[in-house]
Protein backbone atom coordinates (compact mmCIF):
# COMPACT_ATOMS: atom_id res chain seq x y z
CA UNK A 1 0.00 0.00 0.00
CA UNK A 2 1.35 3.41 -0.92
CA UNK A 3 1.29 6.46 1.32
CA UNK A 4 -1.57 7.92 -0.74
CA UNK A 5 -4.02 7.09 2.05
CA UNK A 6 -2.53 9.94 4.09
CA UNK A 7 -3.73 12.43 1.46
CA UNK A 8 -7.34 11.32 1.74
CA UNK A 9 -9.37 14.46 2.54
CA UNK A 10 -11.55 12.49 4.99
CA UNK A 11 -8.52 12.31 7.28
CA UNK A 12 -7.63 16.01 7.11
CA UNK A 13 -9.40 16.91 10.36
CA UNK A 14 -7.96 14.04 12.38
CA UNK A 15 -5.57 14.74 15.25
CA UNK A 16 -1.94 14.58 14.03
CA UNK A 17 -1.07 12.22 16.88
CA UNK A 18 -3.77 9.82 15.68
CA UNK A 19 -2.48 10.09 12.11
CA UNK A 20 1.02 9.28 13.34
CA UNK A 21 -0.37 6.20 15.07
CA UNK A 22 -2.13 5.24 11.83
CA UNK A 23 1.15 5.59 9.91
CA UNK A 24 2.79 3.19 12.35
CA UNK A 25 -0.16 0.82 11.91
CA UNK A 26 0.09 1.05 8.14
CA UNK A 27 3.78 0.20 8.31
CA UNK A 28 3.19 -2.74 10.66
CA UNK A 29 0.10 -3.94 8.80
CA UNK A 30 1.68 -4.31 5.39
CA UNK A 31 0.94 -7.70 3.90
CA UNK A 32 -1.81 -8.58 6.35
CA UNK A 33 -4.99 -9.96 4.85
CA UNK A 34 -8.40 -8.62 5.97
CA UNK A 35 -8.85 -11.44 8.47
CA UNK A 36 -5.59 -10.47 10.17
CA UNK A 37 -6.06 -6.73 9.76
CA UNK A 38 -9.13 -6.11 11.91
CA UNK A 39 -7.84 -7.87 15.06
CA UNK A 40 -4.56 -6.02 14.49
CA UNK A 41 -6.45 -2.70 14.32
CA UNK A 42 -8.54 -3.54 17.38
CA UNK A 43 -5.40 -4.33 19.40
CA UNK A 44 -3.79 -1.09 18.22
CA UNK A 45 -6.93 0.85 19.15
CA UNK A 46 -6.74 -0.68 22.63
CA UNK A 47 -3.10 0.37 22.95
CA UNK A 48 -4.01 3.85 21.71
CA UNK A 49 -6.84 4.10 24.20
CA UNK A 50 -4.45 3.13 27.01
CA UNK A 51 -2.16 5.92 25.77
CA UNK A 52 -5.04 8.42 25.83
CA UNK A 53 -5.91 8.31 22.12
CA UNK A 54 -9.60 7.66 21.66
CA UNK A 55 -11.02 7.23 18.17
CA UNK A 56 -14.66 8.16 17.65
CA UNK A 57 -16.95 5.76 15.79
CA UNK A 58 -16.87 8.21 12.87
CA UNK A 59 -13.06 8.18 12.83
CA UNK A 60 -13.00 4.39 12.93
CA UNK A 61 -15.50 4.18 10.05
CA UNK A 62 -13.45 6.67 8.06
CA UNK A 63 -10.24 4.75 8.67
CA UNK A 64 -11.85 1.49 7.56
CA UNK A 65 -13.17 3.15 4.39
CA UNK A 66 -9.70 4.52 3.62
CA UNK A 67 -8.15 1.08 4.23
CA UNK A 68 -10.67 -0.52 1.88
CA UNK A 69 -9.62 1.82 -0.93
CA UNK A 70 -6.36 -0.10 -1.28
CA UNK A 71 -8.03 -3.51 -1.38
CA UNK A 72 -9.60 -5.51 -4.18
CA UNK A 73 -13.42 -5.84 -4.04
CA UNK A 74 -13.31 -9.32 -2.48
CA UNK A 75 -10.96 -8.20 0.30
CA UNK A 76 -13.03 -5.04 0.90
CA UNK A 77 -16.20 -7.15 1.20
CA UNK A 78 -14.43 -9.53 3.59
CA UNK A 79 -13.30 -6.58 5.70
CA UNK A 80 -16.91 -5.33 5.82
CA UNK A 81 -18.09 -8.74 7.03
CA UNK A 82 -15.42 -8.82 9.72
CA UNK A 83 -16.32 -5.30 10.87
CA UNK A 84 -20.00 -6.28 11.08
CA UNK A 85 -19.12 -9.38 13.10
CA UNK A 86 -17.03 -7.29 15.49
CA UNK A 87 -19.93 -4.85 15.94
CA UNK A 88 -22.27 -7.74 16.78
CA UNK A 89 -19.79 -9.14 19.30
CA UNK A 90 -19.38 -5.77 21.04
CA UNK A 91 -23.13 -5.22 21.50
Amino acid sequence: MSDDWKKDPRLSQMDPQKLSMLQNLADQGLGKNPSELLPFIMEAASRGKNAGLNFSSHEISTIIEVIKMGKNPADAARLDRIVNLMKMIQH
